[in-house]
């Protein structure tokens, strides 16, 4: 499904301003991380890790694993959060604005038949590690850590930033 309901419902009251939602991106990989799971995007041809919009109450590794299976017809299981970063904005074509707090996981192919199963992609392909198709820095990096050694989560953090913005009584 492109476009959640929650999603529409929220737009037919703000408009096309900028609205921050929750999101997913699984890195998928073989039982020995030598092969990464990449979808075709129809909109734009770009290769990519699955990505998706988590719902409203539903946990994130679940929603990775959902949208694994919506977009790619693949069973997963998570294995590890990658990393928590922000995107954006995006700007769509339709003039819809959308900041992202995603959430990353590096996830391991189960089952399932590798076919692009809901319309928001062309093709599904695996691709050896040492082989990958070009893609943009933010899934380059996104993939080169799901596959690092040793696995850290990575997540900015900046101090003087929490001290500058932070609302506090009697400042």
């Amino acid at each position: 499904m492109p476009i959640p309901e929650f999603v529409v419902e929220l737009r037919k009251r703000i408009g096309h301003a900028q609205l921050w939602l929750s999101g997913v991106t699984a890195v998928i990989t073989n039982e020995d991380d030598t092969r990464v799971l990449l979808v075709k995007r129809a909109d734009n041809g770009e290769w990519t890790p699955v990505t998706g919009i988590i719902d409203p109450g539903e946990q994130p590794a679940n929603a990775a694993a959902r949208e694994a299976l919506e977009e790619a017809n693949v069973h997963v299981e998570p294995l590890r959060v990658i990393s928590i970063d922000t995107v954006g904005p995006v700007v769509y074509d339709n003039g819809d604005v959308t900041r992202y707090l995603d959430i990353s996981f590096h996830m391991r192919y189960l089952g399932g038949d590798p076919t692009p199963a809901d319309g928001e992609n062309s093709e599904v392909k695996w691709f050896d590690v040492n082989a990958l198709p070009p893609m943009n820095e933010r899934f380059t990096t996104t993939v080169a850590r799901a596959l690092a050694e040793p696995q850290p989560t990575i997540f900015e953090f900046d101090a003087a930033e929490v001290e500058r913005t932070a609302e506090l009584p009697g400042k």
